[in-house]
């Protein structure tokens, strides 16, 4: 589908890339994490009230290394395990949920490439990372209810071309690289890519048309592929990664986990001090301060106990991913996937619950514009809806009671 009349192109271009450190490890990255964090969170009211895309706080985030974190070590990466960049992406969420989803897709990506990649294929992509190249994403489709894929790698002696549309690609208004999820037709069967394709490729235009009321500046509009001349060595093969068991779609969920913990992470912390300074005690509960009033007390003890649990359910859903990831078969990815599950369950409930509580105990001043509170909560509401949390509790359930393994799509 062409651009439609009442779209526009998107023709802002990030900055040229540059090499990025290399983090020496873990605990390096995670202090690099809270240092840009604190200063990210200094403009994230102005940043979602005027819906200002962070060019220059990505640009920060790669310049810092935290862009090359999950480049395996063998090709020159820091090759943090899978809690530390769910952990990470928690700590940016927590400053600007927006922030905290940018770089899921990127690593997502790069785990597709550890996968399926050749060789060749791996050292030129984890190469461009390390030289400071970004990758945003182009999986989803909307317009059909059907989940098929209608964007096309295209044979041809002429040359191999991709055609289609895609939603949802949060990150690739920021992004030197595109991946784009596409089908192709193979000994009368339909095979699944995802290819790498540089954003300024002829026939590749982008649209900011993502109007979602929480995780505004994430860059998750749509782009279109019109008659894109690839290179076959940008095509990494993907539908064989879910067939056979890997860690491609454990290693996604817990980074959405991390996102959704971050969030609930930052609305506690704004919590504390707006009921510290700003909120009444209510009339019936007998004390002079809010931070006295037992029912208020109650429900910020049970959203510090519920984000806990999630920190620490992530931290071992971590665990079982890199395990996955060492030895993937049916068992250690379905356990790696179960795990995710409850860690995704878990993070979602208390979100959402650390963001009502905010303005909850806020009380009627938490609501002012200004301050613009309510970000927390359209920023988690927004992402839970990323995949149904309903179908998580059903495969936990499945698996504990009946020893079912999960699907391997991805998405649970």
């Amino acid at each position: 589908m062409p651009l439609q009349p009442h779209e526009t192109a998107f023709t802002r271009k990030p900055e040229p890339p540059c090499p990025v450190p290399v983090i020496p490890d873990a605990a390096t990255a995670l202090a690099v994490a809270r240092t840009l964090a604190e200063d990210f969170s200094k403009s994230a009211v102005a940043r979602d009230l005027d819906r200002d895309l962070p060019f220059g706080e990505i640009a920060r985030f790669t310049a810092s290394g935290l862009w090359a974190i999950t480049v395996p070590k063998a090709y020159g990466g820091t090759g943090v395990d899978s809690a530390t960049a769910a952990q990470v992406i928690a700590i940016v969420s927590a400053a600007d949920g927006s922030l905290g989803q940018i770089p899921q897709n990127h690593f997502y990506a790069l785990e597709v490439l550890r996968n399926g990649g050749t060789e060749a294929q791996k050292r030129a992509l984890y190469g461009q990372v390390l030289a400071g190249e970004r990758f945003g994403n182009a999986l989803a489709e909307i317009g059909q209810r059907d989940h098929t894929r209608r964007t096309r790698l295209v044979r041809d002696p002429a040359g191999w071309f991709v055609e289609g549309r895609k939603f949802y690609c949060t990150g690739s208004l920021f992004a030197h690289r595109i991946p784009t999820l596409v089908n192709a037709r193979e000994d009368g069967r339909e095979v699944a890519s995802l290819v790498f394709i540089p954003r300024d490729a002829p026939g590749v235009t982008l649209v900011d048309d993502w109007d979602g009321f929480g995780q505004r500046v994430t860059g998750s509009g749509s782009v279109l592929f019109e008659g894109v001349r690839v290179e076959p060595d940008w095509v990494v093969p993907f539908g064989a990664s879910l067939d056979r068991p890997t860690a491609i779609g454990p290693f996604a969920q817990i980074l959405h986990a991390g996102i959704d913990l971050g969030i609930g992470q930052g609305a506690l912390a704004a919590t504390l001090p707006f009921v510290r300074a700003r909120a009444r005690p209510w009339i019936d509960s007998g004390v002079e301060r809010a931070s006295e009033d037992p029912l208020l007390l109650h429900a910020l003890g049970t959203v510090r106990v519920r984000l806990a649990a999630a920190d620490a359910l992530l931290e071992r859903a971590g665990r079982f991913v890199d395990a996955a990831q060492a030895a993937p078969d049916a068992e250690s990815v379905g356990a790696a996937s179960v795990a995710v599950a409850e860690a995704r369950a878990s993070s979602h409930r208390a979100g959402l619950l650390a963001a009502n509580k905010l303005l909850e105990l806020g009380g009627t001043s938490a609501t002012n514009r200004a301050e613009a509170l309510d970000r927390y909560w359209r920023n988690v509401r927004t992402h839970t809806l990323h995949d149904p949390v309903r179908w998580k509790d059903h495969w936990i359930g499945a698996y504990h009671l009946n020893g079912r393994l999960p699907p391997r799509h991805g998405a649970l």
